[in-house]
């Protein structure tokens, strides 16, 4: 049932919802700010592995179409979360660049930095997973 007319309601009453409808906006714009960081962090660090995989390229031939697979995979996701960040009026207004990335000079620098790379990989993605896991619970 519709109510009255606001005057017929105790100004206390109205003062508390106010004070609510406040605090609620101020909650909800919180929550979007770490949402908006969380996003921005994934994103420039899955933009980041992209370029380390690139890095690789030729590392040996039998691991070239995992590498492959594996670089699509990463720019798959980082523009996942992008427009993710675009539907929400979260992204900036330019994407990031790529910086310098190493150099492997060597087939050993390459096996050596997939290891590492992958390593890393491994860990960002499972930190990724837990933090996108505790975001989707209500």
């Amino acid at each position: 049932t519709p109510l009255g007319p606001a005057s017929s309601l105790p100004q206390s009453f109205l003062l508390k919802c106010l004070e609510q409808v406040r605090k609620i906006q101020g909650d909800g714009a919180a929550l979007q700010e770490k949402l908006a960081g969380c996003l921005s962090q994934l994103h420039s660090g899955l933009f980041l592995y992209q370029g380390l995989l690139q890095a690789l390229e030729g590392i040996s031939p039998e691991l070239g179409p995992t590498l492959d697979t594996l670089q699509l995979d990463v720019a798959d996701f980082a523009t996942t979360i992008w427009q993710q960040m675009e539907e929400l009026g979260m992204a900036p207004a330019l994407q990031p660049t790529q910086g310098a990335m190493p150099a492997f000079a060597s087939a050993f620098q390459r096996r050596a930095g997939g290891v590492l790379v992958a390593s890393h990989l491994q860990s960002f993605l499972e930190v990724s997973y837990r933090v996108l896991r505790h975001l989707a619970q209500p």
